[in-house]
């Protein structure tokens, strides 16, 4: 099979041949239809994560080997079944859920793949949707899109079960209660749209660009607030009409957990989400004395994929802006990402012929 690989962090992607698998077991052999963007991807390209403080996660520290062929949100066609894959018939169209765990530890048995230890994500730790073709062990990480449109229903299996999982970590909340979204890229949005289907009203959005923010004003944000000048802090308790109680942060930069930090009310949580990376330096005596919560939110499980597409085939979530880029042009589009210079998100299409 063909796949856009890295074969060296930081140098563009080539196109290489890889053996194609035969599925076995319960295993499901998927066509590549569409595969969305993501800023992992971004990461793993690089070839490392920024922990702050002059560190560096690399990607060989967790087990990445190279080449890899990245993009882990897949929709496929089913091309071969193992003999004990009970399920999808041939030529049907799943989403694919990437967060693969290893199938016998206790998350793994609770459907909490994305918490097992020895995770084999596609795309992260195992060849990924920048391919002509995907494997996946169980037909129980394979989900119906029914009418969703296949572009969309790509970037379900990370924008959208990462924004909704982060934001099961702060609901329910009274729907005039300010919610904070942080970053209006792919993330952002898709959070904004989910908090309008789930019917919240009072939702402000705090992006560096001002074409971003009026992307999330046109997704239902009720205010915006630009945070490249002035006194950010105190323009963002203005738009929420007091300190805020839930903040999401989709870019997880340094500047911004310091200025979701600084803004919390007294019992107020902050839910982690981007991979931007730095330091976060707490105050311990006012984690106690304001009683705040701080917590990361890694993607999402099977049961919140299996709601979030339920609840998007019932037509309560506008789906964000996305642009279809032919796979052979990944390279380009890999650099607009970089460069912040997408709105929404960008999905590769054509990824069966590869080339």
């Amino acid at each position: 099979m063909k796949a856009w690989a890295v074969v060296e962090n930081g140098e563009p992607l080539k196109l290489i041949d890889l053996p194609m698998p035969t599925p076995r077991g319960t295993e499901v052999l998927l066509e590549v239809t569409h595969c969305g963007l993501c800023h992992t991807d971004i990461h793993m390209w690089e070839g490392h994560f920024d922990l702050g403080g002059g560190r560096k996660l690399a990607i060989r520290d967790r087990g990445v080997t190279l080449p890899l062929a990245l993009g882990h949100e897949v929709a496929a066609t089913v091309v071969g079944l193992g003999p004990d894959a009970k399920g999808p018939e041939l030529g049907a169209k799943r989403i694919v859920f990437p967060w693969i765990g290893c199938g016998r530890c206790e998350a793994c048995l609770a459907e909490q793949d994305n918490m097992c230890a020895q995770g084999k994500a596609l795309g992260l730790l195992q060849h990924g949707g920048h391919s002509s073709h995907v494997m996946v062990p169980h037909p129980r990480y394979l989900v119906d899109p029914g009418t969703i449109p296949l572009p969309v229903a790509a970037t379900l299996a990370c924008s959208g079960i990462t924004a909704y999982s982060a934001l099961r970590k702060v609901m329910p909340l009274a729907a005039d209660e300010p919610v904070v979204v942080i970053g209006a890229g792919g993330l952002g949005l898709t959070a904004i749209s989910l908090l309008r289907a789930l019917a919240h009203r009072n939702i402000v959005a705090v992006d560096v660009s001002g074409e971003k923010l009026a992307a999330a004003s046109e997704a239902g944000a009720s205010q915006t607030v630009l945070s490249s000048g002035g006194d950010v802090a105190a323009a963002l308790v203005e738009a929420c009409g007091r300190q805020p109680r839930a903040i999401v942060d989709f870019v997880n930069g340094a500047p911004t957990a310091a200025l979701a930090f600084q803004v919390l009310r007294k019992g107020g949580t902050l839910v982690q989400v981007g991979l931007m990376g730095g330091e976060l330096v707490i105050p311990l005596a006012l984690m106690t004395m304001r009683a705040l919560t701080v917590q990361g939110s890694y993607v999402g499980n099977l049961q919140e994929f299996r709601e979030l597409i339920e609840l998007v085939q019932s037509g309560a979530v506008t789906p964000i802006p996305i642009e279809e880029v032919p796979v052979s042009e990944v390279n380009d589009a890999l650099q607009r990402l970089t460069r912040g210079k997408v709105t929404g998100r960008l999905v590769l299409c054509g990824c069966a012929g590869a080339a």
